[in-house]
């Protein structure tokens, strides 16, 4: 299948996640979170492509906060919003050096993604976003869930919109019906390189965990990941609701 073809039902998922849930609004200013890896590239090139025609028309600038990780390739990363013609803001932090060294956490995804976020968040904020997005896909919402429910002992999983009070911000995920392998397969077929993170986590985290377990359980039952989204849809919990 070609490029075009896929960022096509891209685009529908996306539109229809953006419609089902009011994401965007005439004139708002979106900051999208983008961290190299496949999900957000593809999101910031289905949003750039979804600007030119949508009704309501937006702005984007591409926010990537750069955690200190050696061999974060931040050159290549700017050739792709060059290519774009996106306007983008890199922010420097230690967030890593924190992570690893200061607080040398066991687990240390909660607390790197707590403060990845809270920087994101504030540096829309700085350079005049009103809306950030992020690129947590359909499989994203239903290992959230899992997650939730394995190590919390609660049914949870993240919102499709959130108002953040202290800072203003509205967060939005237009992926939430957009499956992974979707949007593996535009990525590839795109020609696009994902950028390496470079975290020294990579690989060894529970939601690498789930993931495997969800791909193992899903060779028995095909339809797993259909009944535990519709699950979320219904339950209502986080917002969520039935499509339109």
């Amino acid at each position: 299948m070609r490029a075009e073809i896929l960022l096509q039902k891209l685009l529908a998922r996306v539109r229809k996640a953006v419609e089902d849930y009011d994401m965007i609004q005439e004139g708002d200013r979106i900051g999208v979170g983008v961290s190299g890896g496949k999900d957000s590239l593809a999101l910031l090139y289905c949003l750039d492509t979804l600007k030119r025609f949508y009704p309501k028309k937006f702005d984007l600038v591409a926010i990537t906060i750069s955690l200190g990780n050696e061999g974060f390739d931040i050159p290549s990363l700017i050739d792709i919003y060059n290519s774009l013609g996106i306007q983008y803001h890199i922010e420097d932090t230690l967030i890593s050096r924190i992570v690893f060294d200061v607080r040398n956490e066991k687990n240390p995804c909660s607390l790197c993604s707590n403060m990845k976020r809270g920087a994101v968040h504030n540096t829309a904020k700085k350079i005049g976003c009103n809306k950030v997005a992020f690129a947590h896909h359909r499989d994203d919402v239903i290992e959230t869930l899992l997650l939730s429910l394995f190590y919390e002992g609660r049914i949870h999983t993240f919102s499709p919109v959130t108002y953040l009070d202290r800072t203003g911000i509205t967060l939005i995920r237009p992926f939430i019906y957009t499956e992974e392998k979707m949007i593996r397969s535009f990525i590839n077929k795109k020609g696009i390189r994902p950028i390496a993170s470079g975290c020294r986590a990579d690989g060894k985290t529970k939601r690498r965990y789930i993931k495997d377990l969800t791909a193992s359980l899903m060779e028995e039952n095909k339809h797993l990941k259909d009944n535990l989204f519709g699950a979320i849809q219904r339950s209502g919990i986080n917002g969520w609701h039935p499509p339109r």
